[in-house]
């Protein structure tokens, strides 16, 4: 792999898309997604990749190097929001720290794909399992979230009760239900419908691959650019909102903290022995 590779990824004509959208955006350009088509674009690339991710598990079976990387797709899942919080909790209001930190632990199904596309440029292969990290990793991300925000609301109530009581006054919090939490996380109608494309993937395996392959990949790309159109634009308009209003911190937090939750995740692949990859990236060439 070479940085030509790198670079001749970022000319993908989907990736142009996004920094088309980006750049029309900014010059406030009236080019825009009905948010209805953009609702259903998304809905789409989620079950397409539902079902492309079933079928191939349907083709490989889950071995034990693909349940383990399932079981690091999960440890993922829970930490990178928990040290993220603690990151943030003492520079950004509670709230704002724990919302935050629950989206980096959430999966972004553009950031796979994206991924997919690149591994199979260089011929990497890759298991069906990775849609099982991706499905799986979404629930944990949502119950993070519900839990940060509970103990900021804690702290919150705590540091209200002693301000205008004192310590000697017993503070009743109103326990969380774990039941709708659960419930919560995974039925959320997106997640649902990626869970059961998966599962139908897997029970077709190869004759619904075939069947459902004019809709779920000869017209995947074309359906995926114009999502990323939508998602530059949106880019381009949050930009403008939050212009003036970015503090340095954040700006810093979200360009390094991806870097530093990719070095963790591939220390963490290390330590369980996904060792296979070490010729590959000892042949990168710089």
């Amino acid at each position: 792999m070479e940085i030509s590779s790198l670079a001749n990824n970022l000319l993908n004509p989907v990736i142009l898309f996004f920094i088309f959208g980006v750049i029309a955006g900014m010059v406030r350009s009236n080019l825009a997604i009905p948010p209805q088509l953009a609702k259903f674009f998304s809905l789409y690339l989620l079950m397409a990749i539902g079902l492309k991710g079933g079928a191939a598990m349907a083709e490989t079976g889950l071995s034990g190097a693909g349940a383990l990387a399932i079981l690091a797709a999960l440890i993922m899942a829970f930490i990178v929001p928990l040290y993220s919080f603690l990151l943030l909790r003492k520079r950004i209001a509670p709230y704002d720290a724990a919302a935050i930190a629950a989206t980096y632990g959430s999966i972004s199904a553009v950031t796979f794909i994206a991924a997919q596309q690149f591994l199979t440029s260089q011929g990497v292969e890759f298991g069906g399992h990775m849609t099982i990290a991706m499905v799986l990793m979404e629930s944990p991300a949502i119950i993070m979230a519900v839990l940060l925000a509970s103990y900021v609301r804690t702290q919150a109530e705590k540091q209200k009760t002693v301000e205008d009581n004192g310590d000697d006054v017993p503070v009743s919090i109103a326990p969380i239900s774990m039941k709708k939490v659960m419930h919560e996380a995974f039925t959320d109608g997106a997640h649902m419908l990626l869970i059961g494309s998966l599962i139908i993937g897997f029970v077709t395996g190869a004759d619904g691959k075939e069947i459902l392959s004019p809709f779920s990949v000869d017209i995947f790309m074309g359906f995926l650019a114009f999502f990323l159109l939508d998602m530059g634009l949106l880019v381009a308009r949050q930009l403008r909102d939050a212009r003036g209003e970015l503090k340095p911190f954040i700006v810093a937090f979200s360009l390094i903290m991806p870097t530093i939750n990719a070095i963790i995740a591939m220390a963490l692949a290390w330590s369980f022995g996904f060792c296979w990859q070490a010729k590959k990236l000892n042949s990168i060439n710089y």
